[in-house]
């Protein structure tokens, strides 16, 4: 289904007069994405449900898990700076299936593990390289995906990256308590290998690549954005444009401190359970599905809702979810932990509150469609980088305040706060 080379590119459409064929790979791209986005954090984030059998089988304590965390994420923030540009540069879908197949690897090594530094130096390296299954996809989404419809496009990655959540919780922690901690990091992900090789053979980069014309952007924001970064699109000149655009810096803030929450709850929950509450591994993986199953339900209604009722817009739903979401924690925070019911619906309607906010499409649109691996890239940095701070932070206050769970849902409250606050100045 390559296009044939000796014909021209196709002109550009306005998007209502593009072909049927072009709205049929539209969506044969956003499905084969979203599907293997479905099962990537059982490669990624498969260290939290097993947390309490690492912590157990290497004995170390919280600010050491924390640690560990934190160079997981850390190393995605650094693939983040790198990965969207890179992909632009030489191929989107080629990025994503090296990313895939290398995170399998990693996965791997790391499992062989028999001290903290043989599984932090893996770990910080599965991030790296793990990170080149973001940017370079959200980019390949845009270049189909115009801003009028982008909000549901990325609502239904958002809804898979959920869904993956609730997929990792399941697969990696079954596996880990019927078969223990090195199991659930060595099968589970070579799943993640394979679907970046069908990944790679399904979809193209753009619709030039399928013998398909582009579409030209119709909305005002995102057309006067892709207008003014024609001249910026070489080198480091992504970079230099987007750093100095004080809107989308200030978007990349909020979901820095947005990842604090969302990382943050996916991080240290498990362990509160199973320390605080006294459940058992199993009963704990069973209870604090509330987490991933939020996170899977809400993106999908964010990028609907943004896209139909919203007129694109972005920063309303942003508000909506940082104000749910803050209530929740507050809840949380309350509530004794012996009380899992209530605060199994608490940590749902939070999870499902964090998951409305639509920022990864408010990056694209204030980037526009061909700065936009690297601009998903930055904003991801930012929001890695500052869950990477959260698991030192947390881990070393519980530490040192004997364990002060409702200390820890307190702040996370605070922050959302100050997510709804920051992004006011945000007109997108």
């Amino acid at each position: 289904m390559q296009p044939d080379a000796s014909r021209p590119t196709p002109a550009a459409l306005p998007y209502s007069q593009l072909p049927p064929a072009y709205h049929r790979w539209k969506w044969r791209v956003l499905l084969a994405y979203a599907g293997f986005y479905l099962f990537i954090y059982m490669g990624r984030f498969n260290l939290w449900p097993t947390a309490p059998l690492v912590k157990h089988d290497l004995g170390i304590d919280h600010k050491t898990i924390g640690w560990i965390n934190a160079l997981l994420l850390w190393g995605f923030m650094t693939g983040d700076l790198v990965h969207g540009r890179l992909g632009e540069m030489y191929g989107l879908r080629l990025w994503v299936m090296l990313g895939a197949i290398l995170t399998t690897v990693c996965n791997w090594i790391a499992s062989f593990s028999f001290s903290v530094t043989s599984l932090a130096i893996p770990w910080f390296l599965n991030g790296f390289v793990n990170a080149a299954c973001w940017s370079p996809g959200i980019s390949l989404l845009a270049q189909w995906w115009p801003r009028r419809e982008r909000g549901r496009a990325l609502g239904t990655v958002g809804m898979a990256a959920g869904g993956a959540m609730l997929v990792m919780w399941l697969v990696t922690g079954w596996v880990g308590e019927q078969f223990g901690w090195r199991a659930a990091f060595r099968y589970p992900p070579l799943i993640i290998g394979l679907l970046g090789v069908l990944f790679f053979i399904l979809v193209r980069d753009r619709p030039a690549d399928a013998g398909l014309p582009e579409y030209i952007e119709e909305d005002e924001l995102s057309a006067s954005a892709e207008a003014g970064n024609a001249q910026h699109q070489h080198g480091l000149e992504p970079f230099k444009r987007l750093l100095s655009n004080s809107q989308f810096m200030l978007a990349s803030q909020v979901k820095g401190l947005e990842n604090v929450v969302r990382y943050g709850l996916t991080t240290w929950v498990p362990l509160y359970y199973f320390e605080a509450a006294g459940l058992e591994i199993k009963t704990m993986l069973l209870s604090t599905l509330a987490l991933p199953l939020g996170y899977a339900l809400a993106p999908l209604c964010a990028g609907w809702i943004s896209d139909r009722l919203l007129r694109s817009a972005r920063r309303p739903m942003v508000i909506l979810s940082a104000a749910v979401s803050a209530l929740a924690l507050f809840g949380i925070a309350l509530l004794p932990p012996t009380n899992v019911v209530v605060g199994m619906v608490l940590l749902l309607i939070g999870a499902f509150a964090m998951s409305l906010s639509p920022l990864a499409a408010m990056a694209v649109d204030l980037a526009g469609r061909h700065l936009s691996g690297t601009a998903s890239g930055i904003l991801d940095a930012h929001g890695y980088f500052y869950a990477g701070l959260q698991a030192i932070v947390f881990g070393l206050l519980l530490n040192m305040s004997g364990a002060n769970w409702p200390l820890v849902f307190f702040i996370m409250a605070a922050t959302r706060v100050l997510c709804g606050i920051l992004i006011w100045f945000v007109k997108a």
